[in-house]
């Protein structure tokens, strides 16, 4: 089957996705029921985290996860929440959590992670009883030195998590970046000197809770994240996933039956894009992930054709 048939198959078999409204009803997102009733983690990664389209998608799968199946924690990727104040907001309306979001890492300085704060302070509003809350840093404040380096911090992403799960009961929205969150063990961060290859969070992650750990990758065609960002090469994921001819996006549960012919496409070796903010869009195909297939990494994907800039705060 060559990759203009698989991108006819997803066309006739994924699931077209609302992207528009964080609020809008999950009915499109019911694909995932299945995955994630026995997770006590669920990873949503992104191929760029200053898209507004795919943090505006990992808010609505956050929704989902809250209403729909229980999840009660958010382990929001790269800063601690906690610390930050953010946890004590959602908790009781303490503080300003725009004031709060300005002195984190400039991917939490956006508007799509605002919304999701304040969505979760209005959740606890309604549900005093039952309320959501923000896990302690999946990062900490533990950054560990010394020969290791990033190999030591993705063991301490999935550390702290595991930690946190174990320590409260609760289920687990891991909300991060692609490179942290496939079940890489391992795969190969580019660009890098020399490339890194080395086990990730996501892959310990699934070492530790088996199928209770999903993994849900967020990708995208061409568009701007702030800096724009051509389509792909031909030899990267995303060519295939763009060519579906569904909307402007869709969601595929990667479990799910599919002929022989996409499983072995799945189940081949890939690259697809990581655009961080090092980004060089005069080098854009040496900005990617590899050393293992979509079928590895991912439990479901959402693929998003264009996207643009996330708002700044």
């Amino acid at each position: 089957m060559t990759t203009t048939a698989v991108a006819a198959w997803i066309r006739d078999h994924a699931h077209p996705l609302t992207m528009a409204d964080p609020g809008a009803p999950a009915d499109d997102l019911a694909p995932l029921d299945g995955l994630v009733r026995g997770a006590r983690v669920v990873a949503v990664g992104a191929s760029t985290r200053l898209s507004h389209e795919l943090a505006g998608v990992s808010h609505r799968i956050l929704r989902f996860l809250v209403e729909r199946h229980g999840f009660r924690s958010l382990a929001l990727e790269g800063d601690d929440a906690v610390r930050a104040g953010l946890d004590a907001y959602v908790r009781t309306g303490a503080g300003d959590p725009r004031a709060m979001l300005a002195q984190a890492r400039p991917f939490w300085r956006i508007e799509e992670i605002a919304d999701a704060v304040e969505w979760m302070r209005a959740y606890n509003v309604a549900h005093p009883d039952d309320p959501v809350r923000f896990a302690g840093a999946p990062e900490g404040q533990r950054v560990p030195q010394g020969p290791g380096g990033l190999a030591d911090i993705e063991r301490v992403l999935a550390e702290d998590t595991i930690r946190w799960q174990q320590h409260t009961g609760d289920k687990v929205v891991y909300w991060g970046g692609l490179a942290h969150t496939v079940k890489g063990d391992p795969r190969t961060v580019s660009p890098s000197s020399p490339p890194a290859t080395h086990r990730n969070a996501g892959g310990y992650l699934r070492e530790h809770y088996g199928s209770g750990y999903v993994s849900i990758g967020l990708t995208f065609h061409h568009g701007s994240a702030p800096m724009a960002v051509p389509a792909p090469p031909e030899e990267f994921a995303e060519a295939t996933l763009g060519r579906s001819g569904l909307p402007d996006a869709y969601l595929w549960n990667l479990r799910a039956p599919s002929p022989a012919a996409v499983r072995e496409w799945l189940t081949a070796p890939v690259r697809t894009r990581l655009v961080g903010p090092r980004y060089d869009a005069r080098d854009y195909a040496a900005h990617h992930l590899s050393g293992g297939s979509l079928a590895d990494w991912f439990d479901a994907l959402v693929h998003v054709r264009t996207v643009s800039s996330a708002r700044f705060l």
